[in-house]
């Protein structure tokens, strides 16, 4: 295999954008295609100047005029040109622009690549930052048929477009250097487009790796490292384990939330989401097919343990995605920023499944005293108009009674504001649950499943159990301490 990492050793490492461009334009095997559209040519501009520029670059274009561009690319059901069915269309047809164009006869060791973005910066009245999707498609061997590719959604942060350009321009960089120099290292990769950039002037909150080079790369890892790193607030990946935009999904849709540990998934889980389903599509306002159901995870859940344990991570993620769920990970410990969140996407209708513990603890001060308008600003951001919450009831283990929105105890000062929200029909009781379950707990069936007790398989749902005792989720590194004991 011809591997570009064996070229020129000396440049490694080099921070500097001339240098990284550089380094690629004096590699006489790496050749290929820039088609940028939005931002003007600000990638392939630093390759220009950097010298040596015509041994790599077959060409570069924008096309900015829309029926331009549809005659190049063509168009898009949903019309739309910022999008990432776009940007695989770009990165797929100039590909196949260089297949037909370069002879392979003449140029044997040729390593194509083609480099794509669409972007759309900050509008005149600022009211919208911008966004944009860049991507790149390309090969390390010549003789390698299936291509690798690299794609990534950014939000703008800055005010105005000419530094919007001027940063596209060097993540543009720093994504076609990682993806030829450091695709062995794709956690480093990830770290470096932000070379050059401050952490506070964009926002990265996609990223998909595949092609023969990144068969073992998971994208939820990768994905979980974007959160790890403060590069974004929120991450999704839908049940196929590929990472998804969360505006894309979100945009203008119903949507049901359920926050959990899910470690593991339980019975009670699946009855709180079914149950709450039924109540959430009744309702006249939604539209079902315009309905997402996402299953979410906090950062500090993740944490829960110190560190962010990956492997506790995935095993979670593995048991969503095979119930075939939409899972979020987001870094909002109260209910009102994950509201906050979804409402800058939508303003359709917005359901939160809950136990009654959490309720209890949305009515807590003490989650508050960092706002200055204390809880009823938090209140005001989670209980707008089209928010409800639909309870799950509890079994309270010293009484026996069933705890419900009628008979929870809130804090004497929250009465009266419970009250309120409560004869609002902001809450809904979940009645038709299924009381044969309500003692089952993810903690307890941790438990048995870690100190391999009886009785734990019974408490999940149909199927988990074989996957979790064929995988060896949620033990794998106890089973491993265990190893390293003997």
């Amino acid at each position: 295999m011809t591997s570009v990492l064996k070229r020129d050793t000396a440049f490694e490492n080099i921070p500097s954008l001339k240098a990284k461009t550089l380094r690629i334009n004096l590699n006489p095997d790496i050749y290929g295609t820039f088609a940028e559209i939005g931002a003007g040519q600000e990638t392939a501009r630093h390759f220009f100047r950097s010298g040596g520029a015509s041994g790599t670059i077959a060409k570069a274009m924008s096309a900015y005029d829309k029926d331009f561009s549809d005659a190049i690319y063509g168009t898009e059901k949903d019309g739309r040109y910022v999008s990432q069915p776009r940007l695989k269309k770009m990165l797929e047809h100039e590909m196949r622009l260089m297949e037909e164009r370069i002879s392979r006869k003449t140029h044997p060791e040729r390593l194509f690549f083609s480099y794509a973005n669409t972007v759309a910066t900050i509008d005149f009245s600022k009211r919208y930052k911008g966004h944009g999707w860049l991507g790149i498609r390309y090969q390390l061997d010549p003789n390698q048929k299936e291509y690798d590719e690299i794609i990534l959604h950014i939000r703008f942060k800055q005010n105005e477009a000419r530094l919007q350009q001027e940063t596209l321009g060097t993540v543009g960089v720093n994504l076609i250097y990682g993806a030829f120099y450091k695709y062995h290292k794709p956690r480093k990769l990830l770290k470096y487009l932000y070379d050059h950039i401050d952490k506070d002037t964009i926002e990265i909150d996609m990223v998909n790796f595949s092609g023969p080079n990144f068969k073992d790369v998971d994208n939820r890892l990768m994905s979980l490292q974007l959160i790890k790193n403060d590069m974004t607030d929120a991450i999704m990946f839908g049940p196929d384990g590929n990472n998804l935009l969360p505006a894309t999904m979100l945009y203008k849709k119903n949507i049901l939330a359920l926050r959990g540990s899910f470690r593991p998934v339980t019975k009670v889980n699946m009855d709180m989401f079914e149950k709450s389903y039924d109540i959430f599509i009744r309702d006249p306002a939604v539209d079902e097919e315009k309905t997402v159901v996402i299953f979410e995870i906090t950062l500090s859940n993740l944490k829960a343990a110190g560190e962010i344990d990956e492997r506790d991570f995935m095993d979670r993620a593995e048991l969503l995605c095979s119930l075939g769920h939409t899972v979020l990970i987001s870094k909002f410990q109260e209910y009102y920023k994950l509201v906050e969140y979804f409402n800058n996407y939508t303003k359709a209708k917005i359901g939160l499944t809950m136990g009654v513990n959490n309720l209890v603890d949305i009515f807590d001060e003490k989650y508050y005293r960092h706002l200055s308008g204390g809880i009823l600003e938090a209140f005001g951001k989670l209980f707008f108009k089209e928010l409800q919450v639909y309870l799950y009831p509890m079994k309270n283990p010293d009484t026996g009674q069933i705890m419900t929105s009628n008979n929870i105890k809130v804090h004497p000062r929250m009465k009266e504001l419970y009250k309120f929200f409560k004869y609002n029909g902001k809450v809904m009781d979940i009645i038709d649950y299924d009381p044969e379950i309500m003692h089952i707990f993810s903690r307890d069936v941790l438990k048995k499943l870690i100190n391999g007790e009886d009785g734990w398989e019974e408490m999940l749902p149909e199927g988990l159990p074989e996957l979790i005792k064929e995988k060896k989720l949620f033990t794998r590194k106890l089973l491993k301490q265990q190893e390293d004991k003997i």
